[in-house]
């Protein structure tokens, strides 16, 4: 009973915590192919499903969270040491607003869906490329395009007003997803 105990808390401690080797998605694929935790299926099932091909949603998690399950944006901070509010409701692998979370779970019937699953939030980011396909028009092979509008939302996606730093944050990203593309074709993903 005590050694099943041990396992179990050894099964749980690495679901919580970021593969180690993220510059590589075949390694963060052998790192997390588990019975129950296999992110390359995870990511297979959500580009079929949705159209968007396995680099664009892994270098779209990478550029969001790292992949950190429980990632959040940095506080604010009152009179400069009192901690204080977040500047955004981001949360998880996919970095997901609470309203835009709701509207998935609602539209995709995935009521339990956790954004600190990677299996849920690949499929969340899958649906919002696809929905930036049907409403923007964007190629769902497009990592630059879809991470702007992934970031500044379909409105603002569509009125275009980009700082340097998305810009910038969109140019890494479709970097990463060329990287990706790379080494997934050479390890046989």
């Amino acid at each position: 009973m005590r050694y099943a105990f041990f396992i179990a808390l050894l099964f749980l401690a690495g679901c919580g915590t970021a593969p180690s080797r993220i510059d590589n998605a075949c390694a963060i694929f052998k790192q997390r192919d588990g019975l129950f935790n296999n992110w390359a299926r995870e990511a297979r099932h959500a580009s079929r499903q949705y159209g968007v091909p396995v680099p664009v949603l892994m270098a779209t998690i990478y550029t969001e969270s790292g992949f950190r399950a429980y990632a959040r944006p940095k506080r604010t901070y009152l009179l400069g040491f009192i901690p204080w509010s977040r500047p955004s409701t981001a949360y998880g692998y996919a970095q997901a607003l609470d309203g835009t979370w709701a509207v998935y779970k609602r539209e995709t019937g995935s009521w339990g869906a956790s954004r600190s699953n990677f299996g849920d939030s690949i499929h969340f980011v899958g649906w919002y490329h696809n929905k930036s396909n049907k409403r923007n028009g964007i190629a769902l092979n497009d990592t630059y395009r879809l991470y702007l509008a992934y970031y500044a939302g379909h409105k603002g996606y569509e009125r275009g007003q980009f700082t340097s730093a998305i810009r910038a944050a969109a140019q890494r990203s479709a970097g990463i997803a060329e990287r990706y593309e790379r080494q997934l074709r050479a390890c046989g993903y």
